[in-house]
Formats: structure tokens, C-alpha cells, sequence
């Protein structure tokens, strides 16, 4: 028996105002499929993320182009082409399987959204379902607080990459209008409006129902800083006039930037100085909930939490709060350069879009630091660190770069080393060290340094238990001169002398 094809309305932006249908057939999908351009967000995913469960197979559509040029044969056209089909071909393997497959799409799956590319080349094929959504234009017209249309006026949605002259004519003949997809075509649009005479009736609406939600007139908007999640608006004469709603969004008279600040890895005192100034001088904070939970509330300040898995998304998202003045810090654990959200930040920033928008790395305590302190000083000469996560990168080149570091007798700081769903990498890691080090090599394993709940144990290399090792442990292992000393109390302490001896140098 065949899964069944879900097209899922997400809504405009806001979490709830995804429907109570959409939400339990989100959490019993096996398979969760979603559109994002080559950086990789997706705001759908996001939108839905407070309802995915653990263990779902995701599905990412990654479109071969969006605003650029192409050189396939077929131009753009026949890119996208090819892209949907092979999409639905990845999505019909699941449901031959017998697997559920929801497709996100933001606002309603059937308006100007890619799922209907997934309908037209699935639904004869399996059974398949669309659960409407919220369009933004319907929370567009809610966050001016002014109805489209009333009695016999006629609401026109137009596109905003219609030819000017097109766009014009189509104005001029309507009632209402909402004109979608932005961005670069804002010019063309606000002077669409103007040669229909309408401009003084329009209105501008940016990320409506988000926490970065904007209204302005029309006129008045700088057409540099447009997103494509935006929509301009023009009511029916019915209602053309009335005060517009002032936009919970206000502007700031300083200039925005964006600061990525460590918060070091366990208590309030390993946070710099330098780093509780950005915090207190902060107008937003952006982070993963868990460690923005450990910043003091400041009921001046907005925060912004999300899933530690949206890194893209949520650099863009502080970019995009620093492209309107907002002094905007993105807050990590340990060092923001280790591991963390600083190349994150840096590597959306050098996006065309937020080009001229600073961005500051301010250091912390890093991880690494923290454990190696606690155990006296494993770091103490040459050392290296490594994460063992492979969902950023191929596991076949953790191990590659394990041999090698084991090879070169380094010691070794290891980050990630395991979560709910990776249980066997700490293993695999160390049999690829023991090829290289002795079984009684001194391994530092340090959990939740600097919490209640810190655990700090010194094992040797060849009885170290992956199932003393989870998502807050760092692991030290030490080279072929670390060093362990006992003290009468029976407390240990690990350190790496800083010479090395040159007999013992590989190859001598």
C-alpha cells in the first residue's frame, strides 16, 4: 500500500497560524520534504519546526537557481523542469514505500507555491491531500488593520515580475490589488502604482505576522532594503481611507550591526566583560533557545529563540533585524568561532543583501578551554580539535582527518561527539585513534563543565565506554607525552609537557 502525498499550508510566517490539521499531520508524517535555494534555509521548515518529531526523514528541495543565470539547455525554464521532476521522483520512492510524505509550503500549498509542482506530477499517482493555508496577503491586510475589499469590489493579486506596462494597466482597471514577490521588482511595482495613478493608495506590508513584521505607505519605502517576503497592498476605495495601524516594527536612530558574542560554556563568570557590555547594549538577542535561556531577561530587549539545526536562517534573520538599525547580538556557547554560530553569521553576511551591514566576533571561553582547566593542562602543547558531527560534513572525512591528527601524535580536543541519533561515532573514533596510541593514552571525558551537572572523569583510551559520551561532553585525548598525576586524595591531573623530545618525533 501506498504513503499519501501531503501539500501542507504553513501560513505567512507565524507559527501559530498553522492550522490545528496541519499540525497533526505534520507529527505523524514519515517523511517531511521542503524547498530551500542553494544556501540552504528554508522558511517553511523553519515555520514548521516547532512540530516536527525526532526520527522523521527530511527531504530538503534544493532549486538549481532562483535569481541567477543558468546554462542548462532548456534556460531557466527548463531547469526548474528538471529539477521538479527529479524532486518528484525522490518524493515517489518514499511513497511507493509506503511512507507519508508532507511537503511544506508557506502560506497556502496551491497559491504561488512550489508544491503545486509536486501535486501535478503526483497526485495521479498516490493518493494525496492539500490542507489550505493562511495566505499573507490575508495577514497582510490584518496587520494594516483595513479590509481589501467589501460589497461588490473586485480584488485583483497580481505578481510583481508582470511587464511594467501590464502591471500598470491591470491597476488602473482594479478595485484592490495585492501585488506578491518583491524584492527586485519594487521599483517597477511603486511605479506601477504611480502611472495607475494609485500610489497614494498603497501600501507596503513586510513579513507579516513575524516578529520582523513592517507596514509603511507605499511611497515612502527605501527600496534598497525590500524582501522578497513582502507584499504591497491598495484597498478598495470603500476603504482607502483611516488612519494606518503604527508598525509594531519601529526604526532606530542609531545604525545596526550584528555582534556574535560566546557566552563560554558554563556560569555567568566565564562570560567576558566585553561580552555582557554587547549583551546590555543589545536590541534583539538571536540564539539557540537553550543558550539564550541563559541570558537574563531584559524586558527592553526582543529575543528571538529557535532550533539549534536553522543556523542559515537564523544569521539571515539577525541581518535582516540589522538592515532596519537594530543592534542585534547572535548568541553562542563556548567561543562563537569554535564550532559555532560566527561562520554561520559571516558566511550569510556575505551575501550581496548584507554587504554593508558590520558584523563583530567577540571570543568566549571556548569548550575546549573549560575542560582542560578543570583537568589541569592536557592542551599545554601542540593540540587540535575536531568535531565528530557528520551533518555538516562527510563522516569519511572526520576519519581521514582523525588519522591523520592521531598519526602526527597531536592531542586531541573532540566536539559533538554524540547525540540521540549518533551513538556510534565515539567508537569508530576511537579504534582510529588506537592505531596510532597507545591503549593507556589518557582521555579526558568532561560533561556539562561549569553546570550542576558537571562530570570529569580521566579513563585510558582503550577502555573508553561510548556510552558514558553524549551531545554535552567534550573529549580530551591526550598525545603520546600527556601525562597523568595522582594526588594523595585520589584526584588526577592531566597535563602535555611544552617540549617534546626530538628522538620521539615521528619519522626520527
Amino acid at each position: 500500500m501506498s504513503g499519501t502525498l501531503y501539500g501542507i499550508g504553513l501560513g505567512p510566517g507565524d507559527p501559530e497560524l498553522v492550522s490545528v490539521k496541519a499540525v497533526r499531520l505534520i507529527g505523524a508524517a514519515d517523511v517531511i520534504a521542503y524547498h530551500s535555494a542553494r544556501h540552504g534555509r528554508s522558511i517553511a521548515r523553519g515555520i514548521a519546526e516547532p512540530y516536527l518529531r525526532e526520527g522523521q526523514i527530511e527531504e530538503q528541495l534544493i532549486y538549481p537557481v532562483t535569481t541567477e543565470t543558468t546554462d542548462h539547455p532548456g534556460g531557466y525554464q527548463g531547469a526548474m523542469d528538471e529539477f521538479y521532476t527529479e524532486a518528484a521522483e525522490r518524493l515517489a520512492a518514499h511513497l511507493e514505500a509506503g511512507r507519508d510524505v508532507v511537503v511544506l509550503a508557506e502560506g497556502d500549498p496551491l497559491f504561488y507555491g512550489s508544491y503545486m509542482h509536486m501535486h501535478k506530477r503526483l497526485a495521479h499517482r498516490f493518493p494525496a491531500e492539500v490542507v489550505p493555508g493562511i495566505t499573507a496577503f490575508s495577514a497582510a491586510a490584518a496587520a494594516l488593520g483595513r479590509p481589501l475589499v467589501e460589497r461588490d469590489e473586485v480584488l485583483t493579486v497580481l505578481p510583481g515580475t508582470l511587464p511594467p506596462d501590464e502591471l500598470t494597466r491591470r491597476l488602473a482597471d482594479t478595485d484592490a490589488a495585492v501585488v506578491m514577490k518583491l524584492g527586485r521588482t519594487f521599483e517597477g511595482v511603486r511605479q506601477g502604482f504611480a502611472d495607475a495613478g494609485k500610489l497614494d493608495r498603497a501600501f507596503y506590508v513586510e513579513r507579516a505576522s513575524t516578529d520582523t513584521e513592517r507596514t509603511s505607505v507605499l511611497a515612502e519605502v527605501d527600496a534598497g532594503h525590500v524582501p522578497y517576503m513582502s507584499i504591497a497592498l491598495m484597498p478598495g476605495p470603500l476603504n482607502e481611507t483611516g488612519a494606518l495601524p503604527e508598525a509594531e516594527f519601529t526604526e532606530t536612530a542609531h545604525a545596526g550591526e550584528v555582534v556574535v558574542v560566546g557566552l563560554g560554556p558554563g556560569p555567568r563568570e566565564w562570560t567576558t566583560p566585553e561580552v555582557q557590555q554587547a549583551l546590555s547594549q543589545a536590541d534583539d538577542l538571536v540564539g539557540y533557545v537553550t543558550y539564550l535561556n541563559r541570558v537574563p531577561v531584559n524586558p527592553r530587549q526582543r529575543r528571538h529563540p529557535s532550533d539549534n539545526k536553522v543556523e542559515s536562517e537564523r544569521s539571515a534573520f539577525a541581518l535582516d533585524l540589522a538592515l532596519r538599525g537594530r543592534r542585534v547580538v547572535v548568541v553562542s556557547s563556548g567561543d562563537p568561532g569554535v564550532f559555532a554560530m560566527a561562520s554561520a553569521v559571516l558566511e550569510v553576511a556575505d551575501e550581496p543583501a548584507y554587504k554593508d551591514v558590520p558584523v563583530r566576533v567577540l571570543p568566549g571561553v571556548s569548550a575546549a578551554q573549560a575542560v582542560a582547566a578543570r583537568a589541569g593542562a592536557p592542551l599545554g602543547h601542540d593540540f587540535c580539535t575536531i568535531s565528530l558531527s557528520d551533518r555538516l560534513k562527510p563522516w569519511p572525512v572526520v576519519e581521514s582527518r582523525l588519522n591523520a591528527v592521531a598519526a602526527a601524535d597531536l592531542v586531541i580536543a573532540i566536539y559533538n561527539p554524540a547525540s540521540r541519533e549518533r551513538r556510534h561515532q565515539v567508537g569508530l573514533a576511537r579504534d582510529i585513534v588506537l592505531r596510532h596510541r597507545d591503549p593507556a593514552t589518557p582521555v579526558i571525558v568532561g560533561r556539562a563543565i561549569g553546570s550542576d551537572a558537571e562530570q570529569l572523569t580521566v579513563v585510558p583510551l582503550g577502555e573508553l565506554d561510548p556510552q558514558l559520551v553524549d551531545m554535552r561532553t567534550l573529549l580530551i585525548i591526550g598525545s603520546s607525552q600527556t601525562r597523568v598525576s595522582t594526588k594523595p586524595d585520589g584526584t588526577q591531573t592531566v597535563w602535555t609537557p611544552r617540549r617534546y623530545p626530538a628522538a620521539e618525533l615521528p619519522g626520527a
